[in-house]
This record gives C-alpha cells, structure tokens and sequence, in this order.
C-alpha cells in the first residue's frame, strides 16, 4: 500500500446509479412543489394542510429517526452503524430543511387544530381545560424548541465526524457516546410533546400516553429501511464495499426487523388498553377509522406492515441478502406513509368514518421527499462515505480482508 494514502483509498465517488436517482429527484421535488403551489390555491385550505402535514410528518420521521438510530449507534459502538454512518448524517442534517418547511403547519394552525378556533374552545369544557396547553403561542413556543434542540444534536454529531475525515486519527468515542446518551433522551422527550402537539392534537378529545413512542418507533423503523435501501445501493462501491460483511447487512436487516415487531406492540398495547377501559370519548378514535373504507386501510396496515414482513423477515439467510432486504425496506417506508395517512386524516369532522383521498397527498409527499433526497445527496457527497481517521476504519478494513468480503 506505499504511496497509497488513506484518502486516495477510501474516495467516494457516487456511483452513477445514485445520480441518476439524485436527478430524478430533483425533477420530482420541483414537480411536486409546484402541484403542493396549485393544490394550495384549487384545494380548500384545510385539505391542502392535511395533505401537507402527511408527507411533512414522513420526512421528518426519516431525519429524526436517522439522527436517533445514528445515537444509538454512538452509545453501542456498534459497527453496523458505523458502515452507514455517513448516510445516517447526512438523513439528520437535513432537520434543518425541515425546521423551515415547517411555517405551512405554523400558518395554517388555526385550520388544522380545533383548540385553535376560539368558538370552539368557547363552547367545549375539554378545549378549556386544555387551553393551557394547547394554544397558539405555546405550540409556535415549543416548535422553536424542538427545532433549536434537534438542530444543534445534528450539527454537533455532523462537525465532530466531519473533523475525523483530517489527519491525525482520533477517537471520538467518548465524545459521541456523551453526547448520543443525552441526545437519545433529548429525542424521546421532544418527539413525544412533538407528537402530541402536531398529530394527536388534531383530534383534542382523544389521548394516549403511549402516541409519543409510537412515532419514535415509527421513526426508527423509516431510518432503518432508508439506510438499508442506501446500503443496497452503494454496497457493490468502493469505499462501502472494502469495509462491510454480510455480518453488518443481517445486523441491520434484524434490526429492521425488531423494529417492525416493537410497532406493532405498541400499536397492539394502545388498542388493548382502550378496549379494555371502553370509554366512549376515547374509543371513538378507533371508531372513525374502522367504519366506511377506513377498516380496509387498517387491514392494510394489520398485514402489509406486520404480519407479512414479520413472516419474510423471520428467515436468516434472506436478512442477508442485501437486495432482498432492500425490497421489503421500500414496502415498509411505503406502509409507514400508510400508517401517518390513517393516523391523520379521520381526525376531521368530514372524514370521520367516511374515508378520503386526495391527489394533494401524493404531491405533497413527492415534493417533500424530493427536496429532501436532492439535500441528503448533497450532504452525502460532500465527504468521504467513510471517517477517514476513526479508528474503527481500520479495524473494520481488517475484519472485511479477515472474512475475505
């Protein structure tokens, strides 16, 4: 290896395949953005919002769920999270995009949330219990907050490892596990008031104190399928394919897998304990979204989001297929858009038990989304796919020519 720097080693050049997603994604944001601008103004405002915060909802799920599985993976030292790390960086420093695309949902309070209209709350004892909580300056207040506290994780995780890509090499273990241990915690309580505040809130007579984590895991599972779906993509490219054995893909596949059982358990838990209480205020939610079309959507759920992955996903030898992995990835990022779409849209007084679709939907998520990849390519081909001065770089390119992958 004389003459062979670690730099000039572990280059990464984005594959072609990448480009061509990466312009087709730009193509799809600006498309999708223009049909959000059309839907805005021929969709009345409280459909168009709906829409909107579906596919807002999804696309922060990936960043935040990719800045919490990056954390863990901080905290365990695992070495599956370090082969996807940069990918999982790059997914969590684009909360900063989605820090500003959150100002539709800040405009559009008073048409999306009840407790906003001050007639309602007016006439509604619950609203007025609430109002301490729920109004509008508390909710802009507590956004700002969230925001500045997910930002300022990202960066620092983002500038830490960025420093690692300069000679010398460094350990920034201790740094990250520090860090990563208060920023886990950080996450789960700003992401379950998050959750409160911006979805369970559509719907102000109806409460569960297991929503947040439902989301988190929710989130966790999309980070998990997304960094998958890249692995498959730029595993067969150097520098990815110098590091990582079929060891790390069935890591991550198991772990998508657990996180596809940890979501239906608390889906599973919430349920049981409302059908157990049979409180007609708080069992009305299951109501809205079991009569008309909304049941088959549940049933949608029941089996393309558990028990058909769980079952294909039990085996070993297919967790270790990169490719097949990747596919059923793509089928679950597509059933947790499914599962925000059925957990928002029955919130509204026209869409309770009868069911509701519109193109906006699609648009609005296409548009997000494809702003967002065209950010996260940006951020990923900014450096090297690999820290170049960690030192678990070394002992990683050891096991992989160990292994013989």
């Amino acid at each position: 290896m004389s003459g062979v720097t670690r730099e000039t080693q572990y280059r990464f050049e984005i594959p072609e395949s990448l480009r061509k997603i990466e312009r087709a994604s730009l193509i799809v944001g600006v498309l999708g953005a223009v049909a959000c601008i059309v839907g805005g103004f021929v969709e009345p405002a409280q459909h168009f919002l709906r829409s909107y915060l579906i596919g807002y909802m999804f696309w922060l799920g990936v960043s935040l769920g990719c800045m919490g599985v990056l954390m863990v993976a901080h905290v365990t030292s695992a070495n599956w999270g370090f082969v996807i790390r940069r990918v999982l960086e790059a997914g969590a420093l684009n909360v900063f995009m989605m820090a500003l695309l959150f100002i539709p949902v800040l405009f559009g309070i008073p048409k999306l949330y009840l407790w906003a209209d001050a007639n309602a709350v007016a006439n509604d004892k619950v609203l007025q219990h609430q109002h301490i909580y729920l109004n509008t300056g508390g909710f802009v207040f507590r956004a700002i907050l969230y925001f500045v506290i997910w930002c300022l994780i990202a960066y620092l995780l983002n500038r830490w490892s960025w420093n690692q890509d300069e000679p010398p090499e460094r350990d920034y273990r201790l740094r990250f596990q520090n860090l990563s241990a208060v920023g886990i915690l950080l996450y789960v309580f700003t992401m379950t008031f998050a959750s409160i505040d911006w979805v369970m809130s559509l719907d102000p007579h109806w409460r569960s104190t297991i929503f947040g984590f439902y989301i988190e895991v929710g989130q966790g599972l999309l980070a998990f399928c997304f960094a998958i779906v890249m692995m498959a993509l730029l595993i067969g490219h150097k520098p990815l394919s110098d590091v990582i054995t079929t060891e790390h893909v069935h890591d991550l596949g198991k772990l998508m897998f657990a996180a596809v059982i940890l979501w239906a358990y608390m889906g599973f838990s919430q349920g049981l304990i409302y059908w157990a209480a049979n409180l007609p205020e708080e069992i009305s939610w299951y109501v809205n979204r079991t009569n008309g079309a909304w049941w088959i959507v549940g049933l949608i759920l029941l089996f393309g989001h558990f028990f058909v992955p769980f079952l294909i996903l039990l085996g070993q030898e297919f967790k270790r297929r990169p490719g097949a992995i990747a596919v059923v990835a793509l089928w679950l990022m597509l059933m947790r858009w499914v599962d925000l779409y059925w957990l928002i849209i029955p919130n509204f007084p026209d869409t309770k038990g009868v069911f509701s679709f519109s193109w906006v939907n699609i648009a609005s998520t296409l548009g997000i989304g494809g702003l967002w990849m065209v950010l996260f390519f940006f951020n990923l081909k900014a450096r090297p796919l690999l820290p170049l001065h960690d030192p678990t770089l070394r002992d990683l390119a050891e096991e992989a020519h160990a292994h013989g992958d």
